[in-house]
């Protein structure tokens, strides 16, 4: 229930109107605004690029006193005050780099009232000192940013987070609010008890990014990979993440060499050059940062357009953070990982150290991890599924698995049941490795001593490579039909494999074909983000921006985010009132760079022969089509053309989907509307023959049916007449 007074909610957007030149609050951030301003304790998970930062900066503006943020990183202490200056706001940070005459004028601008907000280390807002400080200034609330490092079931547990209670007992009047982009739900409740919050607001957003374009590709060739990822997004800005520091340097070096402006970024690094290179990044200089994944936090750049794990990330939690760091500005961005299941196997030994509950939680995320890289599911809905949120359309249109660039085999089922029974075989004592060379009918050592080249399983799979075996085995894996057992990994059939043995079940397996691509997606979720928009306008604002920037020694980004400047680029605004309606600029920024970009817009537009000011006139949004709840806009374009009997290779074609997923739209299509004639996808012969098998075998398990039908007619056509069989006893 919204309890937020009229007058409340107007202060706070006039006040993001001024220094931001936002119109509105996004999800939560009204509610998370609220518990700053009543002086009640919350707990906030947003998604990075959600707007967290906002949540505490807005009321600081329209609370008397001074809001103290706690925040890990010194370069991301900087970005932030750096970006509040740029908005007009009176803010400082407190770290180690900082002068004792730099430190004495921020002490006394606080205690002058001329700071309102100061960033803070945990350690130092700890320190006997600053607490003895704090407490003769009027501390209107402590924010505590990359909170889930309280608790040590979080992915990034640091021991020095766990003092912070000492906030509530040393100021009890005084709000605490925890902000994180990355918690589930044990996670929440420990922050909220570590910290002593008493009855926090708990306020959770959804942990969806819907301009995040996810993908996972088997690793092959990394390098050419991470290469064509690259030449999708000339001159813009991404992060390659590493597991180890040779391979970033490897990389780095190797993009160099043809022609991309790359640069290492990892902990073996002098201070002095870390910071350097990400100073290159931040400002442009560099388009793409290898990085270990100590990278991640230290980052506050909107426009970053891509993401590549050449390696596995440790954890889901690490990979929603790090995947994070793209697209926060709203606009479309790509999130490529290149996995392996070899790196499953380096990050179980680098974690082997952790004491027992710290590395129970890290084993538990990292087969979490590993089930979403080798899953068949909508990558979306996995991963705000495993921090217990829904999603709600049938398809995110937004991941490679939605997209249709996951090929899936077309009789997983018998395929899936060939693996098993060669794991029973084995006796249910051997890991994947083994099991693939006996199914690929290797001559290996091991194979022929334990004589399982004389297993009827021997063999079965000796057209496909023993690399396509050992991911279909993983695929099971991710699915629940086999698991992994003790130490060597062992593999067993679980129940849901003995059903799948039975037919009962059916499995999803993909094509080793479309496993090695990193192929852009089929179809662009967001393509409007670029509608109306002048590319050479864009660009000819960002070497402005760039100027700017340099000139005033701040991030590119800072001066405006490319959302603006895409905005500027479609309106073309050239008086200052049209400039003060683009998103993102607000007073300050207005008065600092509006005359310069309204006069570089209008002589570009004259250079060009473009009309200026097309905000009400020239630039009309396409409205987006509103799919039904459940039925997203590939199924609806996918029952026109069923409708008008259209094939299913047709469709394929037509709406970028790969075959698979059509025939299971047309499942869906024959049940929703209660078609009884299956003629127009299979042949009347068929139809017949399968209504027969049915009559013989019962509706249930599909296998006995195929069998009844000596295995001439393909499981999808048996569903076809099974479906339009059940709307005529229905």
């Amino acid at each position: 229930m919204d309890t937020t007074s009229q007058g409340t909610r107007e202060q706070l957007l006039a006040t993001m109107r001024q220094y931001w030149g936002y119109e509105g609050f996004r999800p939560l951030q009204l509610e998370a605004m609220e518990a700053v301003l009543e002086d009640r304790d919350s707990v906030v998970v947003m998604p990075t690029g959600g707007g967290k930062s906002l949540c505490y900066q807005v009321p600081a503006l329209c609370k008397s006193g001074l809001a103290v943020i706690a925040s890990p990183l010194i370069s991301l202490m900087k970005d932030q005050v750096d970006a509040l200056t740029a908005c007009g706001i009176p803010a400082a940070c407190l770290n180690s780099t900082n002068t004792p005459e730099e430190r004495r004028q921020i002490a006394a601008d606080i205690r002058s009232g001329a700071i309102q907000i100061l960033y803070l280390a945990p350690e130092r807002l700890l320190s006997e000192r600053m607490l003895e400080f704090l407490a003769g200034v009027d501390v209107s609330f402590f924010a505590i940013d990359e909170s889930h490092c309280i608790s040590e079931w979080g992915h990034d547990f640091r021991p020095e987070y766990r003092m912070m209670h000492m906030l509530k007992e040393t100021f009890p009047g005084v709000g605490v609010h925890a902000y994180t982009a990355t918690a589930t739900e044990r996670v929440r409740e420990d922050i909220a008890q570590q910290l002593g919050l008493s009855e926090p607001e708990m306020l959770v957003g959804s942990f969806d990014r819907p301009n995040l374009n996810y993908r996972i590709v088997r690793r092959a060739d990394r390098f050419a990979q991470i290469q064509e990822v690259i030449s999708r997004h000339p001159n813009e800005s991404g992060v390659v993440y590493c597991i180890r520091r040779a391979d970033v340097e490897s990389i780095a070096e190797q993009l160099n060499e043809v022609g991309v402006k790359a640069l290492p970024y990892h902990a073996g690094l002098s201070d002095e050059k870390r910071a350097s290179n990400q100073e290159a990044f931040i400002q442009e200089r560099t388009d793409v940062i290898v990085a270990t994944v100590a990278f991640g936090m230290g980052i506050d750049k909107s426009n970053v357009r891509y993401v590549v794990h050449a390696g596995m990330p440790k954890s889901l939690e690490s990979y929603q953070q790090e995947s994070g760091r793209a697209g926060r500005d709203g606009l479309e961005a790509e999130c490529v990982m290149l996995y392996s299941s070899g790196d499953l196997v380096t990050w179980k030994r680098m974690l082997g150290d952790l004491p027992g509950n710290a590395q129970d939680a890290a084993m538990r995320s990292l087969d979490a991890l590993d089930h979403f890289c080798i899953g068949t599911e909508c990558r979306h809905r996995m991963l705000v599924s495993y921090f217990g949120q829904e999603l709600e359309a049938e398809e995110c249109e937004a991941c490679d698995v939605c997209l249709g660039t996951v090929d899936l085999v077309e009789d997983a089922t018998v395929l899936g049941q060939k693996i098993l029974s060669c794991i029973l075989r084995t006796g249910e004592r051997f890991g994947a490795d083994h099991n693939a060379k006996v199914l690929c009918g290797s001559r290996d050592k091991r194979v022929l001593e334990l004589e399982h080249d004389q297993l009827s399983t021997y063999g079965l799979l000796r057209n496909d490579s023993l690399r396509s075996v050992r991911m279909w085995i993983e695929q099971l894996i991710g699915q629940r039909f086999l698991a992994k057992v003790g130490e060597y990994n062992v593999l067993k059939v679980t129940p849901a494999g003995r059903e799948l043995l039975r037919g009962e079940v059916l499995p999803k397996l993909t094509k080793p074909d479309a496993s090695d691509r990193a192929e852009s997606p089929k179809r662009a979720r967001r393509a409007d983000d670029w509608e109306g928009v002048d590319r050479g306008l864009f660009e000819s604002l960002r070497n402005l921006r760039r100027e700017k920037a340099e000139a005033a020694g701040i991030p590119a980004y800072i001066v405006f985010g490319d959302s603006s400047l895409r905005e500027m680029a479609r309106h073309r605004p050239s008086t200052l009132e049209r400039f003060r309606l683009i998103k993102g600029v607000g007073e300050k920024k207005c008065q600092d760079y509006g005359e310069a970009f309204t006069q570089h817009i209008a002589d570009y537009c004259q250079q060009e022969s473009l009309t200026v000011d097309a905000i009400d006139t020239e630039v009309v949004a396409t409205p987006r089509r509103e799919p039904p709840k459940n039925q997203s806009p590939a199924l609806k374009d996918a029952f026109v053309l069923f409708s008008k009997g259209q094939t299913i290779n047709e469709i394929a074609n037509v709406i970028g989907r790969a075959e698979s997923t059509v025939q299971s739209y047309l499942e869906q299509f024959i049940r929703e509307e209660k078609l009884e004639d299956p003629t127009a996808w299979v042949t009347g012969e068929t139809s017949r023959r399968v209504e027969e098998a049915i009559e013989q075998c019962g509706a249930g398990a599909l296998r006995p049916i195929y069998e009844y039908l000596n295995e001439e007619v393909p499981y999808e056509e048996i569903r076809i007449v099974a479906a339009c069989l059940q709307n005529r006893s229905s």
